[in-house]
């Protein structure tokens, strides 16, 4: 009888006799012994260990010891943005499913956390660079003729993937980004470029957070109500301040508060502000990041407040690559020009700016804060479906998401994301309910 849990072999694929596998586990196979596969045959280290070519020993001098380890530290850069490529990519494809389970959130929350790890481990890899001096730099730099880390594909195409902007991209050499790219490698960033991103997938996902809408929870309004409430409140005490300094301080934070409330709040300034690239996330999709900032004690919420807390992550390490870059160029050739004929460390610190963060308005989400007693409570039937398990919930479709939206999507795709709304009515009890105070605030009627 064949064992169910036994996968047979692909079409072409040796698989080791049991016997075979027996005798490895039991260390019967003696490493002394030639066989078809060993180490270095499984990694490929002819092929890693020979790619190191000394291009200041190809005239026939002595070759400059420290290019060696530029060579490495680029190299294994390259192999860690091949990684993570491999793993925003796979994120997308569970985002792209035609649904998201909400099983599949560990696996995204896990390989995202990967994304940082390794993003902390490239920012600490400058160190070792910096143990090269910019003497030991200049002896070699000139063979380097115009290449430059700007001319990166995989870094390139690792920002696109992600979501940062094409339009926010600093000019390189006065020059859109792509003109260093030529053949297959453009072709292929082009194409990235249509597709949908991760910060895309995010945005749609957001939109479908569960009691944005009316007939579920409706919790932008009673947000609104709840922040008007207290803006109201900080307005009087500012007016009943005695000491005059005091009184224009209080006014100042009162207006400054309500100034950004509004641009939430209203719709038209929250897209004047998308267009103007000062925002990432759509109106809706922003709701959505706020209520599961503030619900994330819920059970259902527990794993999308996670996610979205790596997504800063993302940003802060990426950012911190960036800098550090610039740091050790500025360290190693000071002002000069870089090789690939941009400025050099000018360059590099541009991009150290909010221009090139992805999930800006995650990063920005503490603006809108309030405290805990300002919060919405959940009624009752909303706090259920965010309680307990309902496969219901998690398999509406969501289909012809594509056609809504003119990012570069496919259309008709079916494509679909998780956390779609809750088909329920928003009808409190009798005993439970929840009212709002006259004071913006929420008691529950016992």
């Amino acid at each position: 009888m064949t064992c169910p849990y036994f996968s047979p072999a692909r079409k072409g694929e040796r698989r080791p006799s049991l016997l075979e596998r027996v005798e490895a586990q039991e260390g019967y196979l003696s490493i002394h012994e030639e066989s078809d596969m060993n180490y270095g045959k499984y990694l490929g280290l002819d092929k890693l260990l020979s790619s190191q070519e000394l291009r200041s020993g190809s005239t026939g001098l002595t070759p400059i010891h420290d290019e060696h380890l530029f060579i490495i530290v680029h190299q294994t850069f390259e192999l860690w943005f091949k990684q993570m490529l491999h793993e925003i990519n796979s994120v997308r494809t569970i985002f792209m499913s035609e649904y998201l389970e909400e099983r599949n959130s560990l696996t995204v929350i896990s390989r995202i956390n990967r994304v940082i790890a390794i993003l902390k481990l490239c920012t600490e890899q400058f160190t070792i660079l910096e143990t090269m001096t910019p003497q030991d730099f200049l002896d070699f730099r000139d063979f380097l003729e115009g290449g430059s880390g700007f001319q990166s594909f995989q870094f390139r195409m690792l920002e696109i993937r992600l979501g940062v902007k094409n339009e926010l991209r600093v000019a390189y050499n006065r020059n859109h980004f792509l003109e260093v790219f030529f053949g297959d490698e453009r072709k292929s960033l082009e194409t990235a470029m249509k597709e949908p991103s991760l910060l895309d997938l995010v945005n749609y996902w957001l939109e479908r957070t569960p009691g944005l809408k009316r007939q579920t929870f409706d919790f932008w309004k009673k947000f609104r109500c709840s922040v008007e409430a207290m803006l109201d409140e900080m307005k009087a005490v500012a007016e009943d301040e005695s000491d005059l300094q005091k009184k224009e301080n209080l006014m100042w934070e009162y207006k400054r508060k309500a100034k950004n409330f509004s641009t939430i709040f209203d719709e038209n300034l929250h897209n004047d502000l998308l267009k103007k690239d000062e925002r990432r996330f759509t109106y809706h999709a922003l709701q959505g990041a706020l209520m599961i900032f503030f619900y994330r004690d819920e059970p259902r919420f527990h794993l999308p407040f996670q996610l979205l807390h790596s997504l800063m992550d993302v940003d802060n390490y990426l950012m911190k690559f960036r800098y550090n870059h610039a740091c050790m160029v500025q360290r190693m050739v000071g002002s000069k020009v870089g090789t690939g004929g941009s400025s050099g460390y000018q360059y590099l610190r541009s991009t150290c700016s909010d221009r090139y963060k992805i999930f800006l308005d995650l990063l920005n989400m503490a603006t809108y804060l309030v405290p805990r007693d300002r919060i919405p409570p959940l009624t009752s039937q909303m706090k259920r479906s965010l309680s307990v398990h309902d496969a219901d919930f998690l398999q509406l479709p969501l289909t012809g998401l594509y056609e809504e939206r003119d990012s570069g999507c496919q259309p008709g795709n079916g494509s679909v994301y998780s956390y779609p709304d809750i088909a329920e009515e928003d009808v409190d009890s009798e005993v439970g309910s929840q009212v709002e105070t006259n004071k913006g605030r929420y008691e529950t009627v016992v």
